[in-house]
């Protein structure tokens, strides 16, 4: 079911979009995450934030 109401899907897409990535054990990190929360690596990355549809 799609959401119809515009803030309701910018908070969706903002808590499914923006997160980090570990590199090594590719663990979802908070978007202020320094190191993995996982295995402490700083090698992180941006999720890609192009939507399928």
């Amino acid at each position: 079911m799609p959401i119809r109401d515009m803030t309701l899907l910018q908070i969706a897409q903002k808590r499914r979009l923006y997160y980090k990535i570990c590199m090594k054990c590719g663990a979802r990190n908070a978007p202020t995450a320094e190191k993995c929360r996982k295995c402490r690596s700083r090698d992180l990355r941006w999720k890609r934030r192009e939507l399928k549809r």
